[in-house]
């Protein structure tokens, strides 16, 4: 195996048929990524043992599994293998500060580190992160608590989508609102007004805290950027990270 901020190339070992079908039938292989029990997301196929993913994020884990098919047969998955791009430009840590993850708030701690080559213009930062929002309430304040860059240089917007689908029969949401009772893809999006991190340097520690207007309960638990709490820093490469509009840390679908 070889990996680049967004490419992966694998390697593994031919297969071979055991009865039907017969053996002079050609291999095909799926390349798929693991995101859970029986579900998987395609990166690819090919007659070879060798394949290069490409358009993948960098810094990111990804939870491998192979399968071989011929004319009427297939295999089982392979076993699972953990693999990471190489970092981007820059990497996120996160440390999450609320112990209850469904209480009215959500609490934790960002740090973006410059690990490329060349200074890093925070104006040229998006950081997301990705939650959903449950039963259709995307009201969500976001605060700044504190940050050693300066909460004043930090900027904060909540974006959620809409999913397809028409107004459920018994309601009718105004143009652009989400249906009652549905659940919402969304993020919490941090940019900059400015500033470089030079090679290594970080941005210190971001603390930030979000709620509803109302101040209830918030369910973080699935929420794709969320981490259980630990106490401690860690990568956390389903935030997600974009310089002057390049993906540089991160995937929210892993």
């Amino acid at each position: 195996m070889a990996n680049e901020p967004h490419q992966l190339t694998l390697r593994w070992a031919p297969s071979t048929w055991i009865g039907d079908p017969a053996a002079e039938q050609p291999i095909n292989y799926e390349v798929q990524a693991v995101l859970g029990p029986n579900t998987y997301r395609w990166l690819g196929t090919t007659l070879d043992t060798t394949m290069t993913v490409t358009d993948l994020a960098p810094g990111t884990t990804y939870w491998i599994a192979i399968s071989a098919r011929a004319l009427g047969a297939y295999s089982d998955s392979s076993a699972t293998i953990i693999v990471r791009t190489a970092s981007g430009r820059a990497t996120v840590s996160y440390l999450n500060l609320d112990w209850s993850p469904t209480n009215n708030q959500i609490q934790h701690a960002l740090k973006i580190t410059n690990t490329g080559t060349g200074p890093l213009d925070l104006g040229a930062v998006r950081l997301r992160y990705h939650v959903r929002f449950e039963g259709g309430n995307t009201s969500l304040v976001p605060n700044c608590d504190w940050a050693a860059v300066g909460c004043d240089r930090i900027r904060q917007t909540v974006q959620f989508f809409v999913p397809p689908g028409g107004p459920s029969p018994l309601t009718t949401p105004a143009p652009g609102n989400p249906i009652p009772g549905t659940t919402v893809p969304g993020w919490v999006e941090l940019t900059f007004t400015g500033g470089v991190l030079e090679p290594g340097a970080s941005t210190g520690p971001i603390q930030l805290r979000h709620h509803r207007h109302s101040w209830s309960d918030i369910e973080e638990r699935d929420d794709p950027s969320w981490l259980a709490a630990t106490g401690q820093w860690a990568d956390n490469c389903r935030i997600t990270l974009d310089v002057d509009g390049v993906r540089e840390y991160g995937d929210a679908n892993v």
